[in-house]
Formats: structure tokens, C-alpha cells, sequence
């Protein structure tokens, strides 16, 4: 998954404040834990804003297992997703995740979940067809373009 491939550009400094090693993963859920508990006062204020963002935006759930339960992962996942349907592509994207979070995802990595994303949603698509879902044909064919194209979905 997508997810695995992000990093934390402030990765070493919570290491560094928690007197230990943390795996490179953004995601991975000793980098959670530590997020959720290292003194945010001891960063400066553009690093300090994007923890608190990341926190805020992907850790943000009501699950009992929260930050274990799998909810990061798919907002992050979904946070693509949007960005892309709403206009940027891969490399916007990459930046933007750069520079509002903290996350270092290369490009590459991006463009190519979005590619498989369009061929999971064809998947989808035949699926529906197949079993005559016509709702569900619309509304995968409208974010298989969305992505496609980079233009939002709009449904109807």
C-alpha cells in the first residue's frame, strides 16, 4: 500500500527526543505511538505545525485501537485520492504532502498507486457490470476520469 511508502521528514528529531530509533515508515506504528507523545514545544513552529496537522488529519478517529486500527492508512490514502481528483498531479501531490505534513513520498510512488487504483476501480466497473449495478457503473466511471484526468467528481 501507499501508506508503507511515506516518510516523515522529522522522523530523526522524534527519535532523537525519544532516545530511540524509529522505523523510516510514516505510518508504522511505533512512529504513531511517538508522535501522539513526544513534546510537541521542542520543535520549531513549522515543524511543530505539520505534527500537529498530521495528528490532527490522519490520527483523528474513534477506534479503540486507534492508531493501530488501520483509520491513518486510509485517510491518507483518501487524502490522495481527493488531491489528485481536485487537480494536482503526482508531483503537486507529492509536495503538497511535503509541505502540509511533513510526509516524504517521491512522486514515482504516486503516480503509480494512482495507476492502480484506475485498474482496481476497472475491476470494480466489470463487477458491476457483470451483476447489472448500474448506480455503481456511474460512479466508478466518474472516478476512474476524475483520476484520470485530475478533475473533481461530480455527482449527481
Amino acid at each position: 500500500m501507499i501508506a508503507s511508502r511515506a516518510r516523515l521528514r522529522y522522523n530523526r528529531q522524534i527519535a532523537k527526543l525519544i532516545g530511540f530509533r524509529l522505523p523510516e515508515g510514516a505510518f508504522h506504528g511505533a512512529t504513531l505511538e511517538a508522535l501522539l507523545s513526544v513534546p510537541y514545544d521542542s520543535f520549531d513552529r513549522s515543524t511543530r505545525e505539520q505534527i500537529v496537522t498530521f495528528i490532527k488529519t490522519f490520527l483523528s478517529c474513534k477506534c479503540q485501537d486507534n492508531p493501530f486500527c488501520g483509520c491513518p492508512e486510509r485517510k491518507f490514502v483518501r487524502e490522495i485520492i481527493e488531491l489528485r481528483e481536485s487537480g494536482l498531479d503526482h508531483i503537486q501531490i507529492s509536495q503538497y504532502l511535503r509541505d502540509e505534513f511533513g510526509i516524504e513520498i517521491y512522486a514515482a510512488d504516486i503516480l503509480s498507486y494512482l495507476e492502480e487504483s484506475v485498474h482496481l476501480l476497472e475491476a470494480i466497473q466489470d463487477i458491476a457490470n457483470q451483476f447489472h449495478v448500474p448506480r455503481m457503473q456511474e460512479l466508478v466511471e466518474l472516478h476512474i476520469h476524475a483520476i484520470e484526468k485530475g478533475t473533481p467528481v461530480e455527482i449527481e
